[in-house]
């Protein structure tokens, strides 16, 4: 009664194994990568809006996680596709889903990028945090592409490329043309768009420009994205007040951008309440960089401007209200007269607070402003140790907070290999860990992790509270939402 012979399996009327493909070409949505030129026109419920905003920051979140926790390049590549496979899905043309369900999932990957586009404008920090994870993005997803997804993007992209023919390699690199590989297409463009191979002496230099293998590409195709979307934040950091009076998506757009593990950290009050007498007992759990600031003003009886708000922000973040910071400054300057204090330094503090000029209530530096901005010259003493100590200092203020020779060479390894963050997680587990220990809370040496650093006052609050978050869990990647 019935066929033997199978039939390809229909859903929505369409023919997956044959029809999909031809189908998907001819919709809104051909290819599966995209660099996001041109902005949706297509209406999206207010769910929709907040739905695909939040499973786009969800992966964003978790490349960023992967580049700080991953132990090389295969486990951050699991880490991220992991989260793309369940957050935000891209199927190629060779699948056997449903036309309608290819173009669906690049509909959001569509939608989802210029909304946190637009939500991520506000600032320039969160400018700088969604254009490094976006291009994270977009290079992991080039990388897992087949060829003919990449050339497909290449086209799509309209990369200003200029090809080097074989007689012109000959005339132009002379004995350099060893370098290459000797039937790779070569191209010839301005070395300021592939400094990322000029630094790694990947490409050959030659009157300001850079011959370019077919193999790297890619470091063009995210040199050009990574400026578009510069300039296009900038444009939307300018549109943003437009929407001040929009009740319904202005909410929506201050949740996204809050909840980026660069936006600010919400202290959870771990010290309790915090006064001027309590500070130097409680600066054993200060992160390194704020041991190291607390250290010299005891020693100098003074900070510079730099250092002094990094400090000062990072001790009202962890409780320290504007009376006791009054009082613990006035005695931190000990050297100089009340008048001078009143005159150079009080108006400062009471500014940090809100209680001064625009009246803007600051909040604690977080490790990516630390790291990133304002680096320190002779004389300062802000800033990141696993960034702007030397190795030798790093290991000496390492091993004067008791870490093991191991731990030390551990901790100093990750920062001399830019794993700035990584290294300062690293440096709070052998803490708590060692805390554990003392406490006989675990029979054993303990395997401590914890989710990675984002702000000093994160490293307080865990350090404080032995790796515990506010609800009496112990922080972990894994559990992060």
């Amino acid at each position: 009664m019935f066929s033997q012979t199978a039939t390809p399996r229909r859903e929505n009327g369409f023919n997956d194994a044959f029809v999909a493909p031809e189908v998907v070409r001819r919709s809104r949505y051909p290819s599966r990568l995209t660099v996001y030129s041109d902005p949706p026109d297509m209406e999206v419920s207010i769910e929709e809006f907040e739905t695909f905003a939040l499973d786009r920051l969800q992966v964003l979140r978790a490349v960023e996680d992967a580049q700080l926790r991953a132990r090389g390049e295969e486990d951050m590549r699991k880490r991220v596709n992991e989260a793309l496979e369940r957050h935000l899905p891209l199927h190629t043309n060779r699948s056997k889903l449903p036309p309608r369900q290819l173009v669906a999932e690049r509909r959001k990957d569509h939608v989802s990028h210029f909304i946190l586009r637009l939500a991520f404008s506000r600032t320039e920090e969160l400018r700088g945090w969604f254009l490094r994870y976006e291009c994270a993005l977009l290079k992991h997803r080039f990388k897992e592409a087949d060829i003919a997804e990449k050339q497909e993007l290449l086209v799509a992209s309209k990369l200003r490329l200029d090809p080097l023919s074989a007689a012109a390699r000959e005339e132009r690199l002379g004995d350099a043309i060893h370098f290459y590989t000797t039937h790779e297409q070569l191209f010839e463009v301005d070395f300021e768009r592939v400094l990322d191979l000029v630094s790694r002496l990947q490409v050959v230099l030659q009157d300001g420009r850079a011959f370019v293998p077919q193999s790297e590409v890619a470091t063009l195709l995210l040199h050009e994205f990574r400026q578009t979307l510069t300039r296009a934040l900038a444009v939307c950091a300018k549109a943003l007040p437009q929407m001040g009076e929009d009740e319904r998506l202005v909410p929506v757009l201050q949740n996204l951008s809050s909840q980026t593990a660069r936006s600010e950290y919400q202290s959870t009050g771990a010290a309790g309440a915090v006064s001027a007498d309590s500070v130097d007992a409680l600066g054993a759990n200060f992160p390194l960089c704020m041991q190291h600031l607390h250290t010299q003003l005891l020693k100098d009886h003074h900070l510079r401007h730099g250092g002094r708000m990094q400090f000062g922000l990072f001790l009202k973040g962890i409780g320290l209200s504007l009376q006791e910071a009054l009082v613990y400054w006035r005695r931190a300057f000990s050297t100089m007269t009340d008048d001078q204090f009143q005159k150079g330094h009080a108006y400062n503090v009471r500014h940090n607070y809100g209680m001064e000029g625009k009246r803007t209530n600051y909040t604690p530096y977080s490790c990516h402003r630390i790291i990133t901005s304002n680096p320190p010259g002779p004389g300062d003493h802000h800033g990141c140790p696993f960034r702007h100590f030397s190795s030798e200092r790093l290991r000496a203020a390492l091993h004067r907070d008791r870490l093991t020779d191991a731990e030390v060479r551990e901790v100093a390894d990750l920062a001399a290999a830019g794993h700035y963050q990584v290294a300062c997680t690293r440096h709070l587990e052998t803490k708590i860990q060692r805390c554990k220990q003392q406490q006989q809370q675990l029979g054993g040496p303990t395997d401590t992790h914890i989710s990675a650093i984002t702000s000093p006052n994160q490293f307080f609050d865990l350090c404080i509270s032995d790796g515990k978050t506010g609800d009496g869990q112990h922080s972990n990647p894994s559990t992060q939402p």
